[in-house]
């Protein structure tokens, strides 16, 4: 691609000469009032668009300034992806369908690949079954293994065959983990026009956390796997230029107050602000007093608070942070000297143009919790108590010793904190305390530690806080979401007693950055979000109606009281603590004795260009929408709701990822199979399976379906007959009669996880348009990709308001030609009375791109025609007319 228009710079690291994009003269003065992740975005357009389109981009960014917020669209191009191993399965399973569909049309199925570097973390699937022992992870992943063997053979044959595809397999820790600490360069160099530049490592990552990376300043944020397949095969990401929150942080954290406390604040300032998918800045003398640690821990909940982004531009903390990550000097130089010379480095003094802002004072920030429900939800650490209480849940049996509100699950998971070495050693230290008081857990606490690196259990040995965890309970259980994702592993043999007796109402409270009801364990509808001592502490009380604030968290055998103020640890000692713990050469030994982990290099897998597809497979099925048949949804046409639901309806709701219930109907289909009731793993397991998915879909005992609310999980009634049956044969009776469907949802739809399923499952049960209040804007992608066009109704009506009825249809006009971004789409409701009524709904499509996929059915046909067009001589040659 040609760069000789674009204004270049040499510059010098390590003796070696490299050219850069010179941002100083494309931007001219409007540079000093960009956000720095549009000075990003404008270095990324003008070296990798060309021409016209080039000229375009560059003056719209640089117009953005003027008013803080644009309409035009930009072609944004990441120079690698990363994925897990339950969001890369199903998209390579896309992947290996439709290099079976090209080869049945006559192309050789080796032209399709991945035009850039796909990392796959296999993290998703690590399983808690044994916890509170040192052997834990060992057992954990014989288990993990075992159940996953197949799909895992799957990924193996994937690195295998297809370019640029390296997987990481179990054990070496959390994407998001291994991406701060292994794979992030910050600023990488390449070869271009026959020089050396150094240019921004920038990325995107099939999951929703993808944005922790923002912590070290490095721009990349998280997409559906659908939109990763667009890159994946060449494609830019079209997006139109964002609005830009910034956050001013201003003081410094009040000892005692963590991270956590911090992310869960921003979490809840920014979703009362309404933000909903714009990228977030922070900026102000308050980031200077943050660690990469810290940082990272507040733009992993990106998603929870809305944004796109949480952007930290570079500075010192982030050389620090390379540094002590094992990270070379020559590398760490070339970070500070581009970012340095491009205008990319941080100033505490700046204050750029955002759309909007807001200010936090971290000097105010005090100890957190947040839910019970959302993670947006801040509560102080002491008030669980009293929102517990509120629900005046009455026991209807004994429990024994246990209280009405036990702490069933406590767990130390997640990359949003076990990424921070910080807060594992706080968590240590209080493990510590409680040990030396003869403190123990209560029987009815399931405890764990699931670190996000294999680094963490070397430097936890060197602070000598490994026998603490483990003398309270807290053994490491493996290296993995564990809990976060839903792996949670069975509840104790005493808590399922309890609660089929309906003796006590069971919480959860883990580390993690989501606690939708039914996300970290199925038959959990209780969680709270906190930092890990503070997971610590909560387990040790194992009572969710204690106020910390002042209740004791125990009574020793000689009668003392031990309050929290007794375990929580000084920040002189987390200091002394943390410093004696690190050595950056922890991180590399550690991943790579992590890689070469036997059992999974003892799996058999494939080698042959096509996959071989076992019929029989419960794992791994060939998607029916891989295939050259699959057209355009769009049209004129009147459609029956499928299912009404209302508010905050979740990715996890839509396609949840955690066990499969032994009494369901996935269950049946399953053991009709031939596989065992009691080892059915969890949905996340069986992406590869269109099957088991779309039976799956909205399987959440928490969700309601407005149209119908007695009915079971997962049921609707098919309004012609009147008849109560699963949502897969009614989908499927509609589309017999030449039924369409529809859903309707009110605000936040989709939010939660990027899974790509949520909107697949919705294609196979045929729903041609979501029409809601607002969508989580992962989802609104994914629906987008699978051809499924999302409509935002006008203000003031919402699915209450409609009060849709059976028999009542919906008339959506939103023929091809007529669709365009942003643009009017004329609906009318027929009610079953014979009344109607028109209104004037909102096309959620926010590119022409976006648009052109629509027409073509969606992400996978438009790829299989492109590959079609580029090969017509292979296909003309095989299958003749």
């Amino acid at each position: 691609m040609e760069n000789t228009e674009i204004p270049t710079l040499a510059l010098t690291a390590n003796g070696t000469t490299y050219r850069a994009t010179d941002l100083r003269k494309l931007a001219g003065t409007h540079l000093a009032q960009m956000p720095v992740v549009l000075r990003l975005l404008l270095e990324n357009a003008a070296r990798n668009m060309a021409g016209s389109e080039r000229d375009a981009a560059v003056q719209a960014l640089l117009d953005w300034t003027q008013t803080g917020t644009s309409e035009a669209e930009i072609a944004y191009q990441p120079g690698r992806v990363l994925m897990h191993d339950t969001t890369s399965t199903p998209a390579l399973v896309d992947l290996a369908a439709m290099r079976s569909t090209l080869a049945e049309a006559g192309v050789d199925a080796s032209v399709l690949n991945s035009s850039l570097p796909v990392d796959v973390s296999v993290d998703h699937s690590l399983a808690v079954e044994a916890f509170a022992r040192t052997d834990a992870p060992g057992i954990n992943m014989e288990f993990e293994i075992r159940r996953n063997a197949e799909r895992y053979g799957f990924l193996q044959w994937a690195s295998k065959v297809l370019q640029g595809v390296r997987i990481h397999p179990p054990g070496t820790g959390i994407m998001h983990t291994i991406n701060l600490e292994q794979l992030a360069t910050v600023v990488t160099t390449e070869q271009r026009l026959g020089a050396s530049w150094l240019v921004p490592d920038m990325m995107i990552g099939t999951d929703s956390h993808t944005p922790m990376i923002n912590g070290i300043g490095v721009l990349g944020w998280g997409v559906g796997g659908l939109e990763a397949q667009t890159v994946m095969f060449g494609m830019p990401t079209m997006l139109r230029i964002p609005d830009v929150i910034g956050v001013r942080l201003i003081g410094r954290l009040r000892a005692g107050v963590l991270a956590t406390d911090l992310a869960l604040a921003v979490t809840s300032r920014l979703r009362a602000i309404g933000v909903s998918g714009e990228f977030v800045e922070f900026f102000g003398s308050g980031v200077s007093t943050l660690t990469a640690g810290d940082r990272a821990v507040v733009a992993n909940m990106a998603p929870e608070y809305g944004a796109t982004t949480g952007y930290f531009p570079v500075d010192d903390a982030t050389l620090d942070y390379l540094r002590a990550t094992g990270r070379g000097a020559e590398a760490v130089e070339r970070v500070r000297v581009l970012t340095q010379a491009l205008g990319l480095w941080f100033d505490p003094g700046a204050h750029p143009r955002f759309t909007r802002s807001i200010e936090i004072d971290l000097d105010a920030i005090e100890m957190h919790v947040a839910g019970p429900r959302r993670p947006q939800d801040l509560r102080g650490f002491g008030e669980t108590a009293a929102l517990l209480k509120a629900l005046n849940f009455m026991p209807r049996g004994s429990a024994a010793d246990m209280p009405r509100h036990p702490i069933v699950i406590a767990a130390i998971t997640s990359c949003t904190n076990t990424s921070d070495p910080r807060l594992l050693i706080a968590a240590g230290l209080v493990a510590r305390k409680a040990r030396a008081l003869g403190l123990k857990v209560p029987h009815w606490v399931k405890t764990s530690t699931g670190p996000g690196s294999p680094a963490a259990a070397a430097y936890l040995q060197r602070a000598g806080l490994t026998d603490d965890l483990s003398a309270v309970g807290f053994d490491i259980v493996g290296y993995g979401c564990t809990t976060c994702i839903g792996n949670s592993g069975q509840l104790t043999v005493p808590v399922q007693a309890a609660m089929a007796r309906g003796a006590i109402h069971p919480v959860a409270v883990l580390s993690g950055n989501r606690n939708f009801p039914g996300r970290v364990h199925p038959d959990l509808d209780l969680g709270f979000l906190m930092s890990p001592p503070l997971v610590i502490a909560f387990a040790l009380a194992g009572d969710a109606e204690k106020d910390l604030r002042v209740d004791p968290i125990q009574v020793t055998a000689d009668g003392r009281c031990v309050f929290l103020q007794d375990l929580w640890p000084s920040t002189a000692e987390i200091d002394a603590c943390l410093a004696a713990s690190q050595d950056p050469a922890d991180y590399g030994r550690a991943f790579q004795i992590a890689l070469q982990n036997p059992l999974w290099h003892q799996l058999p897998a494939p080698d042959t260009p096509l996959y071989p597809w076992e019929p029989k497979s419960t794992a791994l099925r060939r998607p029916p929408f891989a295939n050259l048949n699959e057209g355009s949804l769009l049209g004129h046409f009147t459609a029956y709701p499928l299912l009404v639901v209302g508010d905050d309806v979740t990715t996890d709701h839509i396609s949840p990822a955690s066990a499969i219930p032994r009494d369901s109907l996935v269950a049946d289909f399953l053991v009709e199979r031939g596989d065992d009731r009691n080892d059915l793993n969890v949905f996340a397991s069986r992406r590869g399976n269109w099957e088991v998915m779309v039976r799956g879909a909205f399987h959440s005992k928490s969700l309601k379906n407005l149209l119908a609310p007695d009915v079971p999980v997962a049921h609707t009634v098919h309004a012609p007959s009147g008849d109560v049956m699963p949502l897969y044969d009614a989908a499927r009776r509609y589309a017999d009669d030449g039924d369409a469907v529809v859903l309707v949802a009110g605000e936040r739809y989709g939010t939660g996880s990027s899974r790509d399923w949520a909107a697949k499952g919705q294609r196979l049960l045929g729903i041609r348009s979501v029409l809601a209040n607002s969508f989580e804007r992962i989802h609104r992608s994914n629906l987008v990709g699978m051809g499924i066009l999302p409509l935002r109704f006008p203000p003031g009506v919402t699915p209450a308001s409609l009060n849709l009825v059976l028999g009542d249809r919906i008339v959506v006009d939103a023929r091809a030609q007529a669709i365009t971004p942003r643009g009017p789409v004329v609906v009318r409701i027929l009610r079953a009375n014979g009344d109607s009524e028109q209104l004037t709904a909102t096309a959620a499509v926010e590119t022409q791109l976006e648009v052109d996929l629509l027409r073509k059915g969606g992400v996978i046909p438009s790829t299989l025609q492109r590959m079609l067009q580029q090969h017509p001589q292979e296909t003309a040659a095989q299958c003749p007319a």
